[in-house]
């Protein structure tokens, strides 16, 4: 299994080798961890607008929209489409390795 780009949510996460039924391998990674709240470290808030999406809101924090993980780590809740309404004030932290 190749290794994950260093952006990845899964960067750094140990790999496992599982033995499949028909005598072959399948490299996975273990499950993900989220922070726990507060974990994440300090960032400005923003106010989420109508029409706003994760993945658009990380396209202009980070200039990447894969990025949206990041923005719904540092804002927990069960459903993450929660973050997406309007007048929900949400956490924006700044990417590991970013100026500040």
């Amino acid at each position: 299994m190749a290794g994950f780009d260093a952006s990845s949510r899964y960067a750094g996460s140990p790999v496992v080798r599982v033995p499949l039924p028909d005598g072959t391998v399948r490299a996975m990674t273990t499950p993900r961890t989220v922070p726990a709240p507060g974990a994440v470290g300090p960032g400005p808030r923003y106010q989420v607008r109508a029409g706003d999406r994760l993945d658009l809101l990380a396209h202009a924090v980070y200039a990447d929209s894969t990025q949206w993980w990041r923005l719904a780590d540092a804002n927990p809740f069960a459903d993450a489409c929660v973050l997406e309404e309007p007048g929900r004030i949400m956490r924006l932290p700044q990417a590991p390795g970013a100026g500040g």
